[in-house]
């Protein structure tokens, strides 16, 4: 099975497309993991950077903001297929809201789902706090009711919203980690969805458990025959990274740090 890293837009948007592909396939990434600009002569720009940087592409849904549940369904929907238009591997889609009732959210996993039946284009529903599957006992719910549901890895917002290394709740993880078909690989602890920096030392347990995690979402891909696999190294910039208080610098280089996942985990998982 191949693994295939993909770059986050996210912390990168003050460079323009081609700057950042470059830099990016420079890197050593398979990909991008974005949104699509709407804008004809942007979206254009991005084409073209992907296909002169030879990347991949996983677009990424995020603007799940309208309260309204009718008016949230249609934005989805439209995001949809906005990113659809750009062919990506697949689809990254911060799905839901964590405050709409279980068959509004149910509702959403089904657009997705028809639309993938419809587009071939796989739609992963991010493990993200605010959303639908914003905690691990959620989430084993939902899969409870949806077994084809398919899931981004992100179980640092987990570990965010529970206050633990979900160390009571191992059924819930086990059953999401079988859902996996993307990761997030970005570490929390059990006070943050993001440690200052994963190459300190005294965030080596924080590293080595969602690495662990990680690797049995690998080996369950591994036993079902997949080709592939896809891995985002997803730390992000302020105020995800920390800045110093009187400087107000970041603590640590977003950039270095997620390439050095990546590096990581070429090491650990392959």
């Amino acid at each position: 099975m191949k693994l295939l890293f993909f770059c986050p837009r996210w912390g990168s948007e003050s460079m323009d497309w081609l700057s950042f592909c470059k830099k990016v396939k420079a890197a050593g990434f398979d990909g991008i993991e974005a949104g699509v600009p709407f804008d004809t002569a942007e979206k254009e720009l991005l084409v073209q950077a992907l296909q002169q940087n030879q990347l991949l592409l996983i677009g990424q849904y995020w603007q799940s903001f309208e309260k309204d549940f009718e008016a949230h369904k249609a934005s989805y929907l439209n995001h949809l297929h906005h990113l659809a238009s750009m062919h990506p591997l697949k689809i990254d889609a911060q799905t839901g809201k964590d405050y709409f009732t279980f068959e509004q959210n149910k509702e959403l996993f089904a657009i997705a789902s028809a639309f993938t039946k419809s587009s071939g284009i796989p739609v992963a529903h991010e493990t993200h706090r605010n959303k639908a599957l914003f905690a691990a006992h959620v989430t084993q719910h939902f899969l409870s009711h949806i077994p084809a549901l398919q899931i981004t890895a992100d179980f640092s917002h987990w570990c965010n919203v529970a206050e633990s290394f979900l160390e009571d709740q191992s059924d819930a993880l086990e059953n999401a980690i079988k859902h996996a078909i993307h990761i997030h690989a970005r570490v929390g602890h059990t006070q943050s969805a993001q440690v200052t920096d994963p190459r300190l030392p005294e965030w080596q347990d924080a590293l080595l458990q969602h690495l662990g995690w990680w690797k049995k979402i690998i080996r369950e891909q591994q036993q079902n025959k997949a080709t592939h696999f896809t891995i985002t190294p997803e730390f992000g910039p302020s105020p995800y990274m920390i800045d110093d208080p009187v400087t107000k610098q970041p603590l640590a280089n977003q950039w270095d740090i997620n390439v050095w996942m990546m590096q990581l985990l070429k090491k650990e998982l392959l």
